[in-house]
């Protein structure tokens, strides 16, 4: 990669622009450099370019200098320009990025190479969403090239995007979950009747015929669908192994509320835990229609919910956090169904959509958008110095 990812002091990662085209005054300190990574070669790309657009926006205007690299859907990364769209991006904008001004294509690690040389390092802020984003990929890129980094670790982010290792875990610990069961798609590809002779097993063990079905690991219920009956259950395993290699099952709860806490904080023990906020889907289910489409589902972060009922679900969420080694923030989804209450799943990478609840859980404790986004840099750069690292010599080895 050759310093044509530039447009910027590649010291510094700068913009130019920063300073306004003129001489900057000796007093005014440099911007704070960070580098939003968003789009990726998932099937969630579209809803990261728009948090991804939204938080270099709101960084931007923070008074961060802000560069706003993108990954096309074959992996190759490119320097986006700011002017290359104007407020939210609609679908496609970047699906050829030179025409928008684009620098680019790197691969990954000449992409790396350039942000870790740089005098002064920026913080990358992940705002990938999906397999290679959200799933400890990128996250190990960035450990091997020494780069600071927002969100969740390379473990806890695996572990988040693995619906059936997750769910394992938080069991584990004690933590509520429904009724579910993993199915494998080479077991699946071996006996079908065998997967729905199991299917229906577990369909009689809890009483309820129909069951949920999605891919183990993606997220934006995308590849997830509803089976209402026993003949609509090899349907609904064939579209999840379009996405993954795995999929769970899980008991179906009629039309339960939609329950979402913000957890934030890199410090176990004094964690900011904020909501529930709650949603109202406007289709059978909170699919990716009705997560991304304006005007589908609505949002409330004052729903009404019992005060000893929102204690137990941020404390549920808490430990959710905790178990799974998370740190800088992440969303807990819990289902409510009756007097019981479900831990769905943690997103290590919420959305940042003007739809997307933890953004605006979060805003309300922390001050608006920008701030919240600020605050994530800060958990980065707090975690980053506080590593141990220690450049070993061959004395150090035991030999």
């Amino acid at each position: 990669m050759s310093e044509g990812m530039t447009g910027r002091d590649s010291a510094s990662g700068v913009p130019p622009s920063a300073s306004g085209g003129g001489p900057a005054h000796e007093a005014d300190p440099a911007p704070r450099p960070v580098t939003v990574l968003f789009g990726g070669p998932s099937a969630e790309h579209d809803v990261s370019v728009v948090s991804g657009w939204a938080i270099a926006d709101a960084l931007e205007a923070g008074g961060f200098g802000v560069e706003r690299l993108f990954i096309d859907l074959f992996g190759s990364w490119w320097r986006l320009p700011a002017s290359a769209a104007s407020g939210r991006p609609h679908p496609g904008i970047f699906d050829s990025p030179a025409a928008v001004g684009a620098d680019g294509p790197w691969t990954p690690a000449e992409a790396l190479a350039i942000l870790a040389g740089r005098a002064e390092r920026p913080v990358v802020f992940v705002a990938l969403h999906g397999p290679f984003g959200e799933d400890g990929t990128v996250q190990a890129l960035l450990e091997a090239y020494g780069l600071a980094y927002t969100g969740a670790g390379v473990a806890a982010s695996a572990v988040g995007m693995d619906k059936a290792i997750f769910k394992r875990l938080v069991e584990g610990v004690g933590l509520p979950v429904v009724e579910w069961v993993e199915v494998r798609a080479a077991d699946w590809a071996r006996d079908r009747a065998r997967g729905l002779a199991g299917l229906e097993a577990f369909a009689s063990k809890i009483g309820e015929a129909r069951l949920i079905v999605k891919p183990s690991r993606l997220g934006s219920s995308v590849g997830m669908t509803i089976a209402h009956a026993a003949g609509e259950r090899a349907a609904a395993l064939a579209t999840a192994f379009e996405f993954d290699t795995a999929a769970v099952v899980e008991r179906y709860l009629d039309h339960p509320r939609e329950l979402e806490v913000a957890v934030i904080g890199n410090d176990l023990t004094g964690l900011l835990a904020l909501g529930p906020g709650e949603v109202f889907p406007g289709r059978e289910f909170y699919d990716y229609v009705a997560k991304y489409t304006d005007g589908v589902s609505r949002t409330t972060v004052e729903p009404e919910v019992d005060a000893a009922v929102g204690e137990r679900i941020r404390e549920v969420a808490r430990a959710a956090y905790v178990a799974i080694g998370c740190e800088g923030f992440a969303r807990v989804d819990f289902l409510a169904s009756g007097q019981h209450v479900y831990l769905s799943e943690i997103n290590t990478i919420p959305g940042f959509t003007p739809i997307s609840l933890f953004p605006q859980l979060a805003a309300a404790s922390l001050g608006g958008f920008g701030a919240v986004c600020a605050y994530i840099v800060e958990l980065a750069r707090e975690r980053h110095a506080g590593r141990v690292r220690r450049s070993l010599t061959t004395s150090d080895l035991p030999r």
